[in-house]
């Protein structure tokens, strides 16, 4: 059930993710949460970028209020992808929580350095993925206030 306030508008989510099943395992969790939302899914980096560029097939896209971003992903990295988005003057506020499966020190670091607002490793097993979706959830879409476009 989602929580609803009278007048909002939904939250703006983009997941960045080339999984299909960690993405819909993704997107199922937060259509069963307490904050109305909207989750837009990319495979890619390219494709992330376009989005928040609305190029292309994205022309219309939404400007997101919370960026999901895998580190592995196909044509940009998510390291690359980080970068751009907090390098760039529209979009560098936009929260980005790191989702990955690497817990490598090396990439903490690097995704720090580019200005992640967070950074989660992914459990393997599905239950605890599921449980670390909804922490996510309740934290930046419950407890944060995130900025206005």
């Amino acid at each position: 059930m989602s929580l609803v306030i009278a007048g909002a508008r939904p939250i703006e989510i983009l997941l960045v993710e080339d999984s299909v099943e960690e993405a819909e395992w993704t997107m199922g969790v937060l259509r069963e949460g307490r904050v109305r939302n909207r989750i837009h899914w990319v495979e890619d980096g390219e494709e992330a970028l376009a989005f928040l560029g609305r190029q292309g097939l994205h022309a219309s896209a939404p400007r997101p209020d919370l960026i999901l971003l895998d580190l592995c992903l196909p044509r940009l990295s998510g390291q690359e992808v980080l970068a751009a988005i907090k390098e760039h003057p529209q979009w560098k506020r936009i929260p980005v929580v790191i989702m990955t499966t690497s817990d490598d020190e090396k990439d903490i670091l690097r995704a720090y350095d580019h200005h992640a607002n967070c950074y989660v490793t992914k459990p393997i097993d599905m239950d605890k993925f599921m449980e670390a979706v909804r922490s996510i959830e309740d934290f930046w879409l419950t407890i944060v206030r995130l900025p206005a476009a």
